[in-house]
């Protein structure tokens, strides 16, 4: 039997897959696989499907975004990492879904360099979560089952 609970995805950008190793000072010292481990529980613990994908390259980022449209998704969880400061290309592809989608940054990137401070994906997401570490991830799948996840049987 084909499982038809929703999915939610999980849309990890550049150096994301770095984690434990990269800067443990800002981003913690879990590491990407078991973060996704605890993750997909998370997730498989309250009655739907986990999809997690983490990407280096923004059009891969921009393909996995689509392909929530051929997907039966409840709403997207996202940390473009870099491309967030950068990427044009991303929230276009998260306007084009029309899925609620929950922005997460580990750190917070407001209280960073400069640059940091500017998020092209913010305006196309129905919220933010920052400088939780890796917690902000489990946050935006509480507020996307609790905001979007209403009407589900």
């Amino acid at each position: 039997m084909k499982d038809t609970k929703k999915k939610i995805y999980v849309i990890n950008g550049a150096n994301l897959n770095l984690l434990g190793i990269r800067e443990p000072a800002i981003y913690g010292k879990e590491g990407y696989a078991a973060l996704c481990s605890r993750l997909s529980e998370y997730i498989e613990e309250r009655g739907y499907t986990p999809d997690i994908y983490q990407s280096n390259h923004e059009g891969d980022i921009v393909d996995r975004i689509q392909s929530a449209l051929r997907d039966n998704v409840l709403g997207i969880v996202i940390n473009p990492g870099g491309y967030t400061h950068t990427s044009v290309a991303i929230p276009d592809a998260l306007s084009a879904v029309s899925l609620p989608a929950v922005e997460v940054h580990i750190s917070d990137p407001d209280a960073r360099e400069e640059f940091r401070h500017v998020s092209y994906i913010r305006p196309v997401c129905v919220a933010t979560v920052k400088g939780h570490g890796v917690g902000g991830y489990f946050e935006a799948v509480d507020f996307l089952i609790r905001e979007y996840g209403k009407n589900e049987s």
